[in-house]
Order: C-alpha cells, then structure tokens, then sequence
C-alpha cells in the first residue's frame, strides 16, 4: 500500500474585479464550503468537489458592481486550476487519465482527462437555452476554460444529450469530479509519462 501524502494548496486572487480564495486538499473528506453568486455556479462545484473526494474551501466574491456574473465565474476558475496544479505536485505514481459518463435522468455527460500539463479544452453539447436559474449555460465553458489553463490540463467535455440545462450541467461536473479523483490518484512511484516529463 502506498503512503499519500497530503496534496493542498491556497491561492487567492485579488484584482479590481473579484476576490477570490480557494483552499483544495486533494486527499479530503469531502469538507465542502462554496461561497460564490450565482447560486447554481455554487451547487456545480460543490457536486465537483464531493466526486472528486476533496476538501474545498471557496470565498468569491466581485469587487465592483456588474450585471453579470462572467468575471466571478472566469476568476473562480483561475485560481481553482491554479490550487488543482499546485496540489498535484510533482505528479508521481499518479494514475494520469480517466474517462467518465455520468447520467443525470435524461441527460448524458462524460469528461475525459489528461493532467498532462498541457492545456487543452474541447467542448461539445446541445443547444440549452440561456440559463439555469441565473446561471448562464456559456459560462461552464468559460470556467473550464480558465481550470484548464491555469491547471495545465487537457480535458474533454461532451453533454451527449438531454433536455434539461441542470441536469447535463449537473452530470458534467459529477464527470468532472470523478475524473479528477479518479486522475490524480497514486497507483505507482513512477511519473507517469514516456518522455520522463508532465
């Protein structure tokens, strides 16, 4: 049996914008606090949190008034893919990959992940309308968009299909959770790549 050791990072961000502070130990108890606008965005990363078995800690909050909410979801990203890039360390004996399909009723959702150190996002799914609650759909992308980057990971998004924007969003980021579980899990001592490098 190999030993863990405890894998965790805090980061925080501050700009004109946002606030930001994110607290992620990969090894976790499922200790999820998320305090973040719009409601629904905070449901997602705590779903996330909870499969990926990690404790999660997030303070968000923007610093000046927009009617929107693209700033504190894009900025909750960067520093969520700074804290997961920290907290993988080196990166040794970890599993690397994993695919998973989560059904949410009559929804279809799979994340497939490398944490390569290569940034890379492909996205594909159906057309859902505008929002969940105040939650606009595009913005899942661009949070994505900004983990990947600022973690260094390639990942795939696919909603298969479904109809209803919560439940293909919900199943997404269940995906999301399992697949980074199941990715930086330690199987072996070794760094897990041909080239000798992530």
């Amino acid at each position: 049996m190999i030993r863990l050791e405890k894998r965790e990072a805090l980061v925080q961000r501050e700009t004109r914008e946002t606030d930001i502070e994110v607290y992620l130990c990969l090894e976790g108890k499922k200790n999820i606090q998320v305090e973040a606008e719009p409601p629904f965005f905070s449901h997602l990363l705590e779903s996330m949190a909870f499969y990926a078995n990690w404790d999660l800690r997030i303070r968000a909050t923007a610093r000046e008034f927009i009617d929107d909410y693209h700033h504190l979801v894009e900025d909750t990203g960067i520093v969520l893919g700074e804290a997961l890039g920290k907290s993988l360390g080196d990166k040794k004996g970890i599993e690397r990959f994993a695919t998973v399909f989560i059904p949410m009723d009559e929804a279809l959702s799979m994340v497939a992940i490398d944490l390569s150190g290569r940034p890379y996002l492909l996205w594909e799914g159906p057309d859902l309308g505008e929002k969940v609650g105040s939650f606009e759909i595009t913005l899942a992308r661009e949070f994505l968009r900004a983990l990947v980057n600022n973690a260094r990971i390639t990942l795939h998004a696919k909603i298969w299909w479904g109809e209803n924007g919560h439940h293909c969003l919900e199943a997404l980021f269940k995906a999301l959770g399992k697949s980074l579980f199941q990715a930086a899990t330690i199987t072996g001592i070794n760094l897990p790549s041909t080239k000798g490098t992530l």
